[in-house]
């Protein structure tokens, strides 16, 4: 059974899905996306796109060694639109990976939470950081983003839930992902697209 078919069980989910599947696509270098993704956190689509490629040009358009990101001066990377506290976590991420290895074939081997808590010991990495790591970059295909904004505001109005009570509310969001299982992955993607409000990943 394909995840599309899989997923249309669940009739108000079924009612968004289009026909063209999703495809999720491995990116090895997950030091590089883990930066990529706190460049671009709390940015358009358009802007984090545009400081993205200045990075990229600081090191003549290729992803960058980790090593190589640390020798970069501080100033250099404000100077490509990035604050204080981004540069440092970005430096944080460069540090950790030389230091504690962020090897895909290592962190392959960890299950989803694992991989939570190894790499929220960074600072300026959290929990919805990982999510989108693991489902755009290691390809995982069973994680469900419960704190993501969009995800919120989709099932409340597909699902017509009361957020009043947030302690409830997560709650319903719970028992109605576990349907998706094990393709929530998916069913995130699909919840975006029809709120049109994905993250810039």
């Amino acid at each position: 059974m394909s995840y599309l078919d899989h997923l249309s069980l669940d009739k108000k989910m079924a009612s968004i899905l289009d026909g063209e599947p999703f495809v999720l696509k491995k990116q090895k270098r997950l030091d590089f996306y883990l930066c990529s993704s706190i460049m671009s956190q709390q940015l358009s689509v358009k802007v984090a796109a545009v400081i993205k490629q200045r990075f990229l040009s600081l090191y003549d358009d290729k992803h960058p060694h980790p090593q190589q990101i640390l020798e970069t001066p501080f100033e250099t990377l404000r100077g490509i639109g990035l604050s204080n506290a981004k540069v440092n976590y970005v430096q944080n991420v460069a540090r950790f990976a030389l230091e504690e290895g962020m090897d895909y074939k290592k962190l392959d081997k960890l299950s989803n939470e694992e991989v939570i808590a190894y790499l929220t010991q960074i600072k300026g990495v959290g929990r919805w950081t990982v999510e989108m790591l693991l489902m755009f970059a290691m390809a995982r295909e069973d994680v469900f983003a419960i704190d993501d904004l969009g995800i919120q505001m989709a099932m409340k109005r597909l699902y017509r839930l009361d957020d009043a009570d947030r302690k409830n509310f997560r709650e319903k969001m719970l028992k109605i992902s576990k349907k998706w299982a094990p393709y929530r992955t998916y069913a995130c993607v699909h919840l975006w697209k029809w709120k049109d409000n994905g993250p810039a990943v």
